[in-house]
């Protein structure tokens, strides 16, 4: 069918087959915006692992938590940069606050827990808790609340690949950001790491349309 051929056809509303598949194909109802690159994700976690030396030194008195389900994959990748610079192995756990959250007993959805790995006592230690976007805090909240049963630690920090401005329920804000970005509520950030099955690192501005 030529092109000329197509749009008189779109004129007179006579849609046979092929233009009918074509209409369906274009239709997208998510549009996707690469924010961070993995060239530029590589860079932005050196520099976050460079303040974390700055403050922790040789991270003696200091344990790395993740925050599941997503936040332990950034975990996990930070862990493994300063355990290579600093030439020793870090404390490093997993937290799942599932049954912490506030809207736990809300809706007819049943939530299921992650699991928590914490090796380790946190008490009078200083700990960072990773995640990999902070949105309106409630989660931060709840694992607050969740890390209490492994001890009172000396100081709690929050370090966030992405902060979502303006996005806030509760006064939560992190010690240490990647990238700060302001999203509509029809937006989301995607963050696609390899250690969670993907080919390469990106970070996505995800849109709905409609």
């Amino acid at each position: 069918m030529s092109k000329g051929i197509f749009f008189q056809q779109l004129g007179r509303k006579t849609f046979n087959y092929p233009v009918y598949f074509i209409l369906l194909f274009n239709l997208n109802p998510m549009q996707k915006r690469n924010i961070i690159d993995h060239k530029l994700l590589q860079i932005t976690l050196d520099r976050i692992c460079q303040q974390l030396i700055e403050n922790h030194d040789e991270f003696s008195d200091t344990v790395i938590i993740g925050l599941q389900p997503k936040g332990i994959f950034l975990a996990e990748r930070i862990h493994k940069i300063l355990s290579n610079r600093l030439q020793k192995e870090i404390p490093l756990g997993i937290l799942d606050a599932t049954f912490f959250r506030d809207d736990f007993r809300r809706g007819d959805a049943q939530l299921k827990a992650n699991t928590t790995r914490i090796p380790f006592l946190v008490e009078n230690k200083n700990v960072i808790l990773i995640d990999d976007v902070l949105y309106t805090g409630r989660t931060v909240r709840a694992s607050l609340d969740a890390m209490i049963a492994f001890g009172r630690p000396a100081k709690v920090e929050l370090l966030a690949l992405i902060n979502r401005k303006y996005s806030r329920d509760l006064p939560i804000q992190p010690n240490y950001v990647g990238m700060e970005v302001n999203c509509l509520e029809s937006e989301k950030v995607l963050v696609e790491l390899k250690e969670q099955g993907v080919e390469e690192d990106n970070i996505w501005l995800v849109t709905k349309n409609g």
